[in-house]
């Protein structure tokens, strides 16, 4: 990793073309001296992609159905992610897929010892006790790139004493001050319009549902091994403190800047340096700032509930959450069901899956596999 040398990082971004991606790829632009890209993964955004390999000339390229100008007239190879992150030469991976996609290349990168970067916190939720084993095997760094994880984690630094709790902070999202009887009429665009931050489409509505904090929860159960009633959210519209943790003789650690997710990258992608980047927004003394901390209405949130509740029975239920949620915001945004009928087929998912435990590959998949087939059966689509 990082640490002053001339040489520098092979980075593999997984997701390129998604807003952690492009961010991402926006500090090696900055950082150009201390980073090569050798492999870039997309879905099916195909224009991007092809201006991503243009600009960054990578060794190897994935994306879905892979039109041939791709890699015509190119010395690139069309690699799967799972080879991409395989190769000899790669240092850093990036994992900034969404949803179950982001799984296998990061348990194949952290086998080979690789440093993973995760911002896909599907990834964590459905075998993050699998890939902090496989990452403590291999001596493989796993390092948080979500904004709230990474602010814990940089809180964390330092300390070698058990903390008494961590307190993650949510927007509230733009419905936090609407009617809860007018939510039903939500649309998916006043549902992408978030008030702080500028994220892809599925967390974005997550973040709205609060189904991304009840996530973040576990996220933060997984990784830095507090028990589940150790672990509190509160409102804070303002988006500027990420994460605080209470530490042993009770004072608090705040992590606190302006709400952009190029700072928490840059810091996976130095760490364990910290370096200064003229391009990112500082905290403005300058300005009066209010900084709001209010407790969370969990009543308001169904899918917060209904993340926490499946993170504390454990097992594959939360594998189960998460791929019954990616499903059902996917049925809203294609206007099959409405915002309040998302917590409800969640529920209904949770509610008829059998525990079984996460202890394996195989039962991880065949949880993930048989929530969305269950989601879309409740929902009355053809599967």
């Amino acid at each position: 990793m990082y640490g002053g040398s001339l040489t520098k990082q092979r980075l593999v971004v997984l997701g390129s073309t998604g807003s952690i991606g492009r961010q991402t790829l926006d500090i090696v632009k900055t950082f150009p001296d201390k980073f090569e890209l050798i492999g870039l993964a997309a879905g099916k955004n195909y224009d991007l992609l092809e201006s991503q390999i243009e600009e960054f000339q990578p060794k190897s390229v994935y994306c879905i159905e892979a039109p041939p100008s791709i890699i015509k007239n190119k010395n690139i190879q069309l690699l799967s992610m799972e080879q991409m992150v395989c190769q000899p030469n790669v240092d850093i991976v990036m994992v900034a897929t969404s949803g179950n996609s982001g799984l296998i290349p990061t348990i194949k990168a952290l086998e080979k010892g690789i440093t993973v970067c995760i911002a896909n916190k599907e990834v964590i939720i459905m075998a993050g006790d699998l890939i902090k084993a496989i990452s403590k095997r291999s001596g493989a760094l796993l390092l948080p790139v979500d904004s709230e994880p990474s602010a814990i984690w940089q809180c964390l630094q330092g300390e070698s004493q058990p903390i008494r709790r961590i307190i993650l902070t949510a927007s509230g999202g733009p419905f936090y001050n609407m009617n809860p009887a007018k939510l039903g009429n939500v649309t998916p665009k006043q549902a992408l319009q978030h008030p702080t931050w500028n994220m892809g489409n599925r967390i974005t509505v997550d973040s709205s549902t609060l189904m991304n904090k009840g996530f973040e929860v576990i996220e933060a159960h997984i990784l830095f091994d507090v028990e589940f009633e150790n672990i509190e959210v509160m409102i804070h519209p303002q988006s500027l403190i990420h994460s605080m943790v209470e530490l042993r003789d009770g004072s608090i650690k705040a992590q606190i800047s302006p709400p952009d997710m190029r700072l928490p990258i840059q810091h996976a992608l130095f760490y364990p340096e910290k370096v200064q980047n003229p391009r990112l927004r500082t905290f403005d003394t300058g300005v009066a700032t209010n900084m709001e901390l209010k407790p969370l209405d969990e009543a308001q949130y169904p899918c917060f509930t209904l993340a926490v509740s499946a993170g504390i029975k454990g097992g594959t239920h939360p594998t189960v959450l998460t791929a019954a949620d990616e499903i059902a915001v996917d049925l809203f945004l294609n206007h099959h069901i409405s915002f309040t009928d998302i917590p409800e087929l969640v529920n209904s998912v949770l509610l008829n899956h059998k525990f079984s435990k996460a202890d394996s590959l195989e039962n991880i998949q065949a949880a993930d596999k048989w929530a969305r087939l269950q989601t879309l059966s409740l929902a009355g689509m053809s599967q």
